[in-house]
C-alpha cells in the first residue's frame, strides 16, 4: 500500500513540476516567448525529470537490493548457535522466515518466530524510510531545477540529452538481456557436452533421455541422439509452411490487388482473428477433429494413419500461421509505390503480369520477412504438437506417423522437480542452444535476401 501511495505522490509531484516549470519560464520573460531559448514545455519537462527520475532510480535500486539487505540484517542478528551452518540450510531458514512473516506458515520454533518478527519490522521501517527519502529527493530535485530556469537556459538540449540516455539505456538492457540468455543456455550446454559427446548428440538417431538418478535405481543409461527431434521439427514446419505460405500469400495478393475496399475491410480482420485464437484451442481442434478425420480418410484409401500424426499437427499449425503471412504480406504489397504499377500497365502488361513481375519482386523483402516470422512461429510452437503429434521421437519423413519436436522435448524434460546435474535435464539446454543457432542461421539468410532485393527495387 505504501508503494502505491508513493508512486501516486511521485506522479503528482512530477505533474506539478511540469506545470510550474512552464509557468516560471513564461514569467521570466513576461510572456514574450521569443526571448526563451526553448519552448516553455521543455522547461516543464526539465523540472519534471528532476522531480521524478532521481526518486524513481532510488526506488528501483532499493527494490532490487531490499531482500538481500534485510536477510543480511536477520542473519547478523542471530546468535552463533542458531545461525545456519551451510548455504543450503541458510536458504531454507530465510525461506521459512519470509513465509512466517507473510503469514503463509506458522513458526516451528521461537527462534524462527523472532526472526520473522524482526524481518517484518525491518521491512516496514525500511519501506517507510524509502518512501520518505525518495520524496525528499524529488522535492530537492524540484528546487534544484527551479533555480536553473532562466531565459537563456538550454532546457531543450538537456531534455533531449536525457531522452537519448534513456533510449541508450533501453537498448543496452535489450542487448544485455539477449547476451544473458545466450550465456545462460551456453554454460548449461557446455555442462551437457561434458557428459554426452557432441557427435552423439548431433548425429545420434536414438532419443531416450531417461536416466537413473540414484546408483541403486534401475533405469536406462540414456540415449541423446537429437536427429529424430530435429527431423520431426523440420517435418512439421515444412507441412505448416506448405499450408500457410500459398494460402497466406494468395490471400494477401487478393486483398491488396483485387478485392474491393469493403471486401478487404471485412476479410482482413477476419483472417487476423485466427492469430488471436489460443494455441490450446488449435490443439483441441487438431486432436479432436483433424486427426480423426485424417485417420478415417486414410482407412478409406488404405493408408495407415497414426492417431497422432505430423500431418494433423502441421496442417493445423499452418492454419494458425496464415494471418502472420497474409497480414504482413498485404501491408508490404500495399506499400509498393503505385507508380510501379502504372508504369507496368502503361507499357502494355496485364494486371497479373504486373503483379508477378513488378509488385511481388518489389515486395519480396517484406514477404521474406513475413515468411521468416511464420517459420519462427512454427518452430517454437509446442501445444499443438503435444496434442496432435505426440511425444514419440521417431526418425521418419512420413507425415502420417507420430513425431515430436525440439520444443516439446524441452518442455517435457523441464517439467516437475528436476536435478540440474543430470544429462537428462541439461539436454534441454543443449536442444535450446542448437535451435537458437538454427534460427540465427535462418535470420542471416533472410537478411541476405532482403538486402539483395531491396537494393535492386528501392
Amino acid at each position: 500500500m505504501e508503494y502505491t501511495v508513493f508512486i501516486a505522490t511521485l506522479l503528482a509531484l512530477t505533474a506539478l513540476g511540469y506545470y510550474l516549470g512552464r509557468r516560471r519560464a513564461r514569467a521570466t520573460v513576461g510572456g514574450r516567448l521569443s526571448e526563451l531559448h526553448s519552448l516553455p514545455s521543455y522547461y516543464g519537462y526539465y523540472i519534471a525529470l528532476w522531480c521524478g527520475l532521481p526518486s524513481l532510480l532510488v526506488f528501483l535500486l532499493w527494490t532490487v537490493l531490499e531482500a538481500r539487505i534485510l536477510e543480511a540484517f536477520i542473519v547478523g542478528a542471530l546468535p552463533p548457535e542458531l545461525a545456519p551452518q551451510s548455504p543450503e540450510m541458510l536458504g531454507l531458514f530465510l525461506n521459512d522466515v519470509r513465509n512466517i512473516a507473510e503469514g503463509r506458515i506458522s513458526a516451528a520454533t521461537p527462534a524462527l518466530q523472532g526472526a520473522a518478527e524482526d524481518y517484518l519490522r525491518l521491512k516496514t521501517t525500511a519501506r517507510a524510510g524509502l518512501v520518505g527519502a525518495a520524496l525528499a529527493l524529488g522535492i530537492a530535485g524540484f528546487g534544484f531545477a527551479w533555480r536553473r530556469i532562466a531565459p537563456g537556459f538550454r532546457a531543450r538540449n538537456r531534455v533531449e540529452q536525457a531522452v537519448r540516455l534513456f533510449l541508450l539505456a533501453a537498448s543496452t538492457v535489450s542487448i544485455l538481456t539477449t547476451i544473458g540468455i545466450i550465456l545462460s543456455v551456453l554454460f548449461e550446454t557446455i555442462r551437457f557436452f561434458s557428459i554426452v559427446p557432441v557427435a552423439e548428440f548431433l548425429f545420434g538417431i536414438e532419443w531416450s533421455p531417461q536416466t537413473a538418478i540414484r546408483e541403486d535405481q534401475v533405469g536406462s543409461s540414456g540415449a541423446f541422439g537429437a536427429i529424430p527431434l530435429f527431423t520431426g521439427t523440420l517435418l512439421i514446419t515444412v507441412i505448416a509452411m506448405a499450408f500457410a505460405v500459398p494460402i497466406g500469400l494468395f490471400a494477401a495478393i487478393y486483398m491488396a490487388e483485387y478485392a474491393k475496399p469493403w471486401v478487404r475491410d471485412i476479410t482482413k480482420p477476419l483472417l487476423e482473428l485466427l492469430a488471436g485464437i489460443p494455441t490450446v484451442v488449435y490443439g483441441f481442434f487438431a486432436a479432436l477433429t483433424v486427426a480423426p478425420a485424417l485417420r478415417e480418410a486414410g482407412s478409406v484409401l488404405g493408408l495407415d494413419v497414426a492417431s497422432e500424426s505430423a500431418l494433423a499437427a502441421g496442417g493445423v499449425m499452418g492454419i494458425m500461421i496464415i494471418p502472420f503471412i497474409s497480414s504482413l504480406s498485404d501491408d508490404v504489397i500495399t506499400a509498393v509505390p503505385q507508380s510501379l504499377r502504372e508504369g507496368s500497365l502503361a507499357l502494355g502488361a496485364t494486371k497479373s503480369e504486373t503483379i508477378r513481375r513488378v509488385v511481388l519482386p518489389a515486395a519480396l523483402p517484406g514477404i521474406v520477412a513475413a515468411v521468416l516470422l511464420a517459420v519462427s512461429r512454427a518452430v517454437g510452437e509446442t501445444m499443438i504438437v503435444v496434442m496432435a503429434a505426440g511425444l514419440a521421437a521417431n526418425l521418419t519423413a512420413n507425415p502420417l506417423e507420430a513425431v515430436t519436436t525440439v520444443t516439446v522435448q524441452i518442455v517435457t524434460l523441464l517439467v516437475g522437480d528436476q536435478e540440474f546435474d543430470s544429462a537428462k535435464t541439461l539436454a534441454a539446454f543443449a536442444l535450446g542452444f542448437v535451435l537458437f543457432l538454427a534460427t540465427l542461421a535462418l535470420n542471416v539468410i533472410a537478411l541476405g535476401v532482403v538486402r539483395k532485393y531491396r537494393e535492386r527495387y528501392d
